[in-house]
């Protein structure tokens, strides 16, 4: 095991482990911390604890020092120069005609380099612009393309849920979110409901998607034949969260290729209520059935496909 502690630089940032040599470090604490890119002002995310080392990135960088006040004051006087560096930047690529959308930018604490962060439809030819900016900022320049899951996480915003977006707030990594896992949840395939402001997926469909996955274990799906209490049934819709499934009874059996007959009443079993047959209703009415229940999936499919990275 490893003593660490965990470093963000900006909010919503990802958290990285650094060695805390001998410096007594609590969550909350500003630090000066050696990174690839220069000396960096961090914010302490947790206090020092201990980690397989297998969880780290080695060689581990040491916590230069708990910042002082004149470390806050250096890192104060250089974020107001935050917004000075991307007019300047936004000027050269409109002397340019380059086709990127500038989003932020990022100075190291040291001042040794500068890193922009843009987006684009494609890839940018930017080397005429980077020895623009070097004539100006006068220290290294660094551009780095984005995408727009990155770039929403980095500006902020407010979600469906009222609430600041998890990816700004406190999300560290993206992880992988799938068309598939709004199926499981039974969740409208419209993509307006689905997608977050940033145009993909929304991160929440993977936080309870497991818990679906084992709840729906054993519920049949809709259109399958299953024996109740009250008789031979046809699966009408499932809630999964209930472990409930609404029927309607068959009255009378399909024959010479017609669709049996169903009760119009519904009637509602707990899983544990029903037997499954393994088998699906079939014949014409049951496909109109089945082309309605998906005809918002299908009258979205190219729509559902670019929502997913």
């Amino acid at each position: 095991m490893v003593r660490v502690i965990g470093v963000r630089f900006r909010t919503g940032g990802k958290m990285y482990y650094f060695d805390p040599n001998e410096a007594d470090v609590r969550s909350g604490d500003n630090v000066i911390v050696e990174t690839a890119r220069g000396l960096e002002y961090g914010t302490a995310v947790c206090d020092i604890k201990e980690v397989d080392e297998s969880e780290l990135v080695q060689p581990l960088k040491p916590i230069i020092r708990i910042a002082d006040e004149n470390d806050r004051k250096a890192h104060e006087a250089t974020m107001k120069r935050h917004a000075e560096a991307l007019r300047i930047c936004e000027e050269k690529i409109a002397k340019r005609g380059l086709e990127m959308k500038l989003i932020d930018v990022e100075y190291t604490f040291d001042n040794s380099k500068v890193i922009f962060y843009f987006t684009a439809d494609g890839r940018v030819d930017f080397r005429e612009l980077v020895k623009d900016l070097a004539s100006a900022f006068r220290m290294r320049i660094e551009l780095r393309q984005i995408g727009v899951r990155d770039e929403t996480k980095m500006m902020g915003g407010i979600g469906p849920c009222g609430r600041d977006l998890c990816c700004h707030s406190w999300l560290d990594d993206f992880e992988t979110v799938s068309i598939k896992m709004a199926k499981v949840q039974n969740l409208s395939l419209n993509p307006s409901k689905i997608s977050g402001i940033c145009g993909r997926l929304m991160c929440c469909l993977q936080y309870e998607n497991d818990t679906y996955i084992a709840l729906k274990k054993g519920m049949p799906d809709i259109g399958e034949y299953v024996m109740t209490p009250e008789g031979r049934a046809v699966v009408d819709d499932v809630n999964i969260l209930q472990s409930k499934v609404k029927t309607r009874l068959i009255l009378e059996e399909g024959n010479d290729g017609k669709s049996e007959k169903l009760s119009a009443e519904y009637y509602l079993f707990g899983k544990d209520e029903i037997t499954r047959d393994g088998k699906k209703r079939g014949g014409k009415q049951a496909d109109g059935q089945n082309r309605n229940l998906n005809k918002e999936a299908e009258a979205s499919a190219d729509e559902l496909a670019a929502l997913e990275d």
